[in-house]
């Protein structure tokens, strides 16, 4: 059911009793929702675990789902804030050794922060899908026609409609379908770098990965790997880049590995 989280500032759903011991942050366009068959009340964790003990927090990211748009455009730091509100609303005056926060896409984007910024909330970290690492050999560069209109528009020989027309055109299917200020949150993110937040990394990490994801494929996952020392990677055969939906029973033996390594 649907609820009321960090004050009001979040909505999602809670699974479990007892005290909460994973969040899971879901990817862009994506809501708490994608978590169900791997994490949720169905979902069936490992021996000395039954339905009830192990409690799951997944909340509805900020312009996703039932949670309202940002006020203005957020980066990933601005998102971890936000679930470190969420997280320290759950844990309350006596917090405990922090939670494993599950990560995919925009989801890793948001742990990796917080797991460098508040590390006494984060015991572990599982991310998947998660574009944090440049792809090798990948140059950026918009169309031609795209980079004419831009550079008019920078110098105001173009006005605004004619430039929404070719962000239109020529823009990503996210950012067609984004509107208003989660286009600028899109674009914002898209341009951030993650070397410093990785760097600062101390918990253990899971990595679960599909082999067949496109949108950040597997040699993006052992740069990533690499880029970790303390990391481990599962590659999935066969799941592409919505693994929450497509290897839920792999996602959550790695959420089974983080409580193990962190208990």
């Amino acid at each position: 059911m649907l609820r009321s989280l960090a004050g009001g500032t979040l909505y999602g759903e809670t699974w479990g009793d007892g005290p909460p011991a994973v969040v899971a942050l879901h990817g862009w366009g994506r809501t708490h929702a994608d978590f169900t068959s791997s994490l949720g009340p169905a979902s069936s964790f490992g021996p000395g675990t039954t339905p009830g003990q192990l409690s799951i927090l997944a909340p509805d990211l900020p312009g996703f789902g039932a949670t309202p748009v940002p006020t203005e455009p957020w980066g990933s730091a601005e998102y971890a804030v936000a679930v470190a509100r969420l997280l320290e609303d759950a844990q309350g005056p006596q917090p405990g050794a922090g939670l494993v926060v599950v990560g995919h896409s925009l989801g890793g984007r948001v742990a990796v922060r917080l797991a460098a910024a508040r590390p006494e909330l984060v015991r572990s970290l599982v991310l998947t899908g998660a574009p944090l690492v440049p792809r090798a050999g990948r140059v950026r560069r918009p169309p031609a026609a795209y980079r004419v209109a831009r550079a008019m528009h920078r110098a105001h020989l173009v006005g605004d409609a004619r430039m929404d027309r070719a962000r239109q055109r020529y823009g990503s299917a996210d950012y067609r379908a984004a509107q208003g200020v989660m286009r600028d949150v899109l674009v914002r993110l898209v341009n951030e770098r993650y070397d410093d937040a990785l760097a600062a990394l101390r918990c253990p990490v899971e990595l679960v990965w599909g082999d067949d994801d496109a949108d950040v494929p597997v040699e993006s996952a052992r740069a990533l790997a690499a880029a970790i020392p303390q990391a481990h990677l599962t590659l999935c055969p066969g799941a592409g880049h919505l693994l929450p939906l497509t290897a839920p029973a792999e996602l959550r033996g790695a959420v089974e590995r983080a409580l193990a390594r962190t208990s």
